[in-house]
């Protein structure tokens, strides 16, 4: 299969291969992501050695482990032997490499947390090659791992002898839509927009999860073969998505709980107080590797303090399987079509629709012709007081440099959304409120996002400046 999408991270490896200099390249990104696929296809031509770390093994099988590469990679009549340290095993790649032809030899170590066991060396044996060797060498060394935090730690923030010698840190992100419709595509899998969405509303745009999705059946059959069978790809996925993650993930479990429980969002000492955690640096840093694997998204409230700050769950996957797949909501094989067209399962769209057009931000602002414009993305939230009467919740607006604030009002439904008297008079409430709450002068703009755009009626004329369908998502 081709590479589908991943165009900045392309054009940055292959820059790498047309200068003279070296290059220690860090990729990191969650488990499934397509890290392997995308350096080995990239780099398929120049790879002179690739070694996978075994998962909890010792120093002697990763050893062995490196032993068989060397074979592999580079055959000779006289097989390559376990060498006694990583000094020597590093030692004896130098010698390896420098017989090559190749213009530009890449070297990818693949799973570098589960090579680098404690007191094996390994880190300082790669620090010590990298500095006295490599870096000397036009050359590449790709070093990749799905545990962030690990990654984050031990290599791009090292203190040791890899302090600021990583040249370049990718991290690669799951597909946004229009890459998965393309991913599908590729599989001879052609869907309606609005069936990829319900796809990607509980398997998030994975391509190893995608990559499990059958031609011929729609997206509900797809989602119950997946999450509901016995023995479906996705059944126990949560259950090592986390700990392949991060260390100690028992506390990154936790926030994620806090956040499935409600779908707006919530701030530090509300998801402190559900979790029992500590506060301090230690919960700053969870949220923060989080944030960074794509798991949690945050929002500044318009004109409030830090501590305001909304966290909301936008894995789609997690928030899915939190939802419907564990504990009192857990549902068995034969219920899923049932519930997949029921009332509540519509609403959970609704909240989960959001989290999508949060995450597809760019593609709202590409609608709007603001790409160019300095813009925040933020949220608002006002209990009613002497300022103004009523109480409203804005779940994202978007501030912009050009004097104008669009509220985002996004609404998945199977048909045109009909705004009737009743919605019409929140829409005023929060277009009016967010102004005399504010004070602010600017132009308040009010933008609906839905699947297939907003019935004609009054309502729609009087109060919508901007009607978009899904169609932006997969458009850009």
């Amino acid at each position: 299969m081709k590479i589908i999408g991943r165009k900045e991270e392309r054009k940055t490896m292959l820059a790498m291969q047309r200068d003279k200099k070296a290059h220690l390249l860090a990729i990191i990104g969650r488990r499934r992501v397509g890290k392997t696929f995308l350096i080995r296809e990239v780099y398929k031509n120049e790879k002179i050695f690739e070694m996978t770390g075994l998962k909890d093994a010792n120093l002697h099988d990763q050893l062995m482990n490196f032993t068989i590469q060397m074979n592999l990679y580079f055959p000779a009549e006289k097989p390559y032997t376990k060498p006694e340290s990583w000094l020597m095993a590093f030692s004896e790649l130098s010698v390896a490499i420098s017989k090559s032809t190749l213009k530009k030899p890449v070297v990818f170590l693949d799973e570098l947390p589960w090579i680098a066991s404690k007191r094996s060396g390994f880190m300082e044996a790669l620090a010590h090659w990298w500095n006295n060797w490599a870096s000397q060498q036009n050359i590449i060394v790709v070093v990749c791992g799905s545990a962030a935090s690990w990654m984050l730690q031990h290599v791009v923030n090292a203190k040791g002898g890899l302090h600021n010698r990583i040249t370049k840190l990718i991290t690669l992100m799951p597909f946004t839509l229009n890459e998965t419709e393309a991913f599908l595509k590729e599989k001879n899998i052609v869907m309606s927009h609005y069936q990829i969405i319900q796809l990607y509303l509980a398997l998030g745009g994975i391509p190893h999860y995608l990559d499990q999705v059958e031609k011929g059946k729609s997206a509900a059959q797809n989602i119950n073969n997946l999450c509901f069978k016995k023995d479906g790809f996705l059944t126990t996925e949560f259950n090592n998505l986390y700990p392949a993650l991060f260390d100690n993930a028992g506390s990154h479990i936790k926030i994620v709980k806090a956040l499935a429980s409600k779908a707006s969002g919530l701030n530090r000492q509300s998801i402190l107080k559900l979790t029992k955690l500590s506060d301090g640096g230690y919960f700053t840093n969870i949220l923060n590797e989080l944030e960074a694997s794509g798991f949690i998204s945050t929002f500044e409230p318009l004109e409030k303090s830090k501590k305001d700050t909304l966290f909301r769950l936008t894995d789609e996957y997690s928030l899915f399987y939190l939802s419907f797949m564990v504990g009192q909501n857990k549902l068995n094989k034969s219920d899923w079509l049932r519930v997949s067209e029921t009332q509540p399962y519509k609403i959970w769209c609704g909240y989960a629709f959001e989290n999508l057009c949060i995450k597809h931000i760019e593609s709202i602002k590409e609608a709007l012709g603001i790409l160019g414009v300095e813009t925040k993305v933020n949220s608002f939230l006002h209990r009613k007081d002497a300022n103004y009467p009523k109480g409203f919740q804005i779940d994202m607006l978007i501030d912009r440099k050009d004097n104008i604030i669009n509220i985002c009002e996004m609404k998945f439904y199977a048909d045109e959304f009909a705004i009737n008297k009743d919605y019409a008079q929140k829409l005023r409430t929060k277009r009016e409120g967010l102004k005399a709450v504010t004070k602010s002068k600017k132009m308040v703009h009010i933008t609906v996002i839905s699947a297939y755009g907003v019935l004609e009626n009054t309502h729609k004329m009087d109060l919508v400046e901007n009607d978009f369908t899904i169609s932006i998502f997969f458009d850009s």
